[in-house]
């Protein structure tokens, strides 16, 4: 397993207990970006990526992410596949997605992330097939 791979499964492993608070393993001028639903934004540096998680987060009741595998797509590229559950505060409706999260590492800390709601889109954008 890679060092890159690793440093997912811990990120991940905190969010999927709803601790969002450590930006350790960021770069300073990390990008993070959701590519798609109406929570579409990009913000750059750890101050931002904060803000940009919080409004996505804020949006949600009992938000969860349960991750249901990990793939390594090269040597600085880490795609998790994951199910986002919650509750939308505005409408109250239940909410499920099969999404995915892609991790660009660099020297070992996360440059980009980018979260998807539509997996198909996180596959398409890697030029791959689920």
């Amino acid at each position: 397993m890679s060092e890159n791979l690793d440093l997912v499964r811990s990120i991940c492993a905190a969010w999927e207990r709803g601790d969002f608070s450590s930006s350790d393993w960021a770069s300073d001028d990390v990008q993070f970006m959701v590519a798609d639903g109406s929570g579409r934004g990009t913000w750059t540096g750890k101050a931002a990526m904060a803000k940009g998680a919080h409004r996505w987060l804020s949006a949600w009741e009992a938000y969860r992410m349960d991750v249901e595998e990990y793939r390594e797509v090269d040597a600085a590229r880490v795609l998790v596949l994951c199910r986002f559950r919650g509750r939308a505060k505005t409408t109250g409706f239940g909410v499920t997605h099969e999404g995915a999260g892609r991790f660009e590492l660099h020297q070992g800390k996360v440059t980009r992330i980018v979260g998807y709601l539509d997996r198909d889109h996180a596959f398409a954008d890697l030029g791959l097939k689920e």
